[in-house]
């Protein structure tokens, strides 16, 4: 039974917790025109404003005045001419600088004629709904402008005027991976013409109407650097329409379909949400989108830390809970994004991150830092944990439970243990069971206690029958928050399905009745040499073929 019963909930979830697909379809739709017509009649019906905008003059000016509506302040031509072409549309800078502006440096400074200075907000992180939203469609570059190529394109969305969401359609029938080699064309032959404002796009996303999926403005850069670790000599950036992703509900159902997806993508508050919470732009100078069982995950942990404030419940189980993520779902990337908005909460005092074994925070340290330089802390002895547990700067901790466990035994009394915490656990099926973990939850009153599992222990495999002291995962954390299992991620092809072969290794005899196979002695049949060595003989025979490793020819 869940710890609160809750009787309302927010509609301002980013991701919709159940959605029911609509009765209208896109095939309603033959044609791409038809389908763009549609598209953009939703988003206006969902708050957007359209313009009649096609041309780099217009969207320069429409530019100016959506910054002049969001700070309050009218600019004198000199002081947008210089904001413009500094600031903005600087010649030197591109995909990577227009990111970072959007991603980290949204607040810009003006030089203003009086030689004043004025901060000016380029997206409002605090208050999103301060965001304007405004669609344009049939955009127009040309060889005037400096593109290789006369181009045009379907459907952009801009925020506060700078166009940072782009649509590509095709008609019914037609692969979606057309849409994706259509904007790769752009962004060799024309997104950085002109003022390069297109450059500032931060999300792209691909329809034919029956399938929609999204993906960063770096996802061609990702795919480069994981083929490069596999060890290919030579890249094609169309392999990385693999690292493209569906949308789904909170129930991780797929919602493909491109009206169901304008519903729920597309709603004002979960596009700005995205656009300002859930990208992470790692010091790498990639930028990243999460997909929606991070966002869900992480929403619901912060969710549970406000209610188990407001109710005063942390310093128990009721104020925590656990995600059950399968392996190779991006459990860092959610734990990182996680911690690094639960810090920002005004009544906590640390997060900590907690991995159970020696090394692995070292290698988590590496992943946090790749995510962003220097947002966490990690500590290589239990001298420099109390150091930063001491140190009022220092938000987010990793360590290892045996380093936390051995502060705690050497420090029975600490300031620590009355400031407000949350501890995230890095596998938490491996690391909540012992005293360590008693030694953590007696020692600390008011924390919010979460963890990260592929595999949860639930009170069919917890062992209770041989040893009592063993716990369920949710005995120790709490609620169970969110699910992304296995079947999940074949389901949404972000790994790949198994193959089961079956290979037969026992052969009953002839004149062996059903009634006397119940009384064989199965642990000695499986475990006979006899069939072991088969197993073994198969497996070595086989490995090769079933594996692909005899191709040496990389496919990502």
């Amino acid at each position: 039974m869940p710890y609160f019963n809750i009787v309302a909930e927010t509609s301002e979830n980013t991701v919709v917790t159940e959605y029911e697909p609509v009765k209208k379809r896109s095939d309603s739709y033959q044609s791409e025109a038809a389908l763009e017509q549609e598209f953009i009649r939703m988003l206006c019906e969902q708050g957007y404003e359209y313009l009649p905008i096609h041309t780099e003059s217009d969207l320069v000016s429409n530019l100016r005045k959506q910054l002049e509506e969001l700070n309050h302040y009218t600019f004198s031509d000199t002081e947008w001419e210089d904001f413009f072409h500094n600031a903005i549309a600087n010649p030197n800078e591109h995909i990577v600088e227009k990111t970072r502006k959007i991603q980290e440096d949204h607040i810009q400074n003006l030089r203003r004629d009086d030689g004043s200075t004025k901060n000016i907000t380029l997206i409002d992180k605090k208050n999103i709904h301060n965001n304007r939203l405004q669609v344009i469609n049939q955009y127009v570059v040309s060889t005037k402008d400096g593109a290789k190529h006369d181009n045009r394109y379907d459907v952009t969305v801009l925020v506060n005027g700078f166009p940072l969401v782009h649509i590509e359609l095709k008609r019914r029938g037609v692969a979606i991976r057309e849409a994706f080699n259509q904007i790769e064309r752009y962004q060799r032959e024309s997104f950085w013409s002109g003022s390069g404002l297109y450059e500032y796009i931060q999300i792209f996303v691909i329809s034919n109407g029956a399938n929609t999926k999204y993906y960063s403005n770096s996802t061609r850069w990702n795919a480069e650097r994981e083929h490069k670790k596999k060890g290919a000599s030579k890249t094609k950036s169309s392999n990385s329409f693999e690292f493209t992703c569906f949308w789904a509900d909170a129930n991780n159902r797929v919602i493909p379909d491109l009206i169901d997806f304008t519903k729920t993508f597309f709603a004002k508050h979960t596009i700005l949400n995205i656009l300002t919470k859930y990208c992470i732009f790692t010091s790498e100078d990639m930028l990243m989108v999460m997909r929606p069982y991070q966002i869900t995950a992480t929403e619901r942990i912060l969710n549970r830390i406000e209610i188990a404030n407001n109710y005063k419940k942390y310093g128990s189980v009721e104020g925590g809970g656990y995600i059950w993520h399968t392996t190779g779902s991006g459990k860092t990337l959610t734990s990182f994004k996680t911690a690094r908005l639960a810090s920002r909460l005004p009544y906590i005092d640390k997060v900590l991150f907690v991995v159970d074994r020696k090394d692995l925070d070292y290698q988590t340290m590496k992943e946090y830092d790749r995510f962003e330089k220097g947002a966490a802390n990690s500590n290589t002895s239990t001298a420099v944990l109390k150091k930063q547990l001491e140190d009022v700067e220092a938000h987010i901790i990793i360590t290892t439970i045996q380093k936390l466990a051995t502060f705690i035994k050497k420090n029975p009394v600490h300031e620590v243990y009355t400031k407000h915490v949350v501890i995230i656990f890095d596998e938490c099926h491996r690391s909540q069971f012992g005293d360590m973990h008693t030694a953590i939850v007696k020692h600390f009153k008011k924390y919010h206690l979460f963890g990260f599992t592929g595999t949860p222990i639930f009170s069919v495999n917890s062992g209770r029958a041989k040893n009592p002291e063993f716990f369920t995962t949710a005995q120790t954390f709490g609620d169970q928050l969110h699910s992304y299992t296995i079947v999940d991620a074949i389901n949404d092809k972000n790994v790949l399905p198994f193959r089961v072969d079956y290979v037969q290794t026992m052969k009953a005899e002839e004149e062996i009745t059903d009634e006397m196979v119940w009384d064989i002695n199965r642990e000695k049949a499986m475990m006979a040499p006899k069939r072991i060595q088969l197993v073994t003989s198969y497996i070595l025979e086989h490995f090769d073929q079933k594996t692909y490793r005899g191709d040496k020819t990389y496919i990502i």
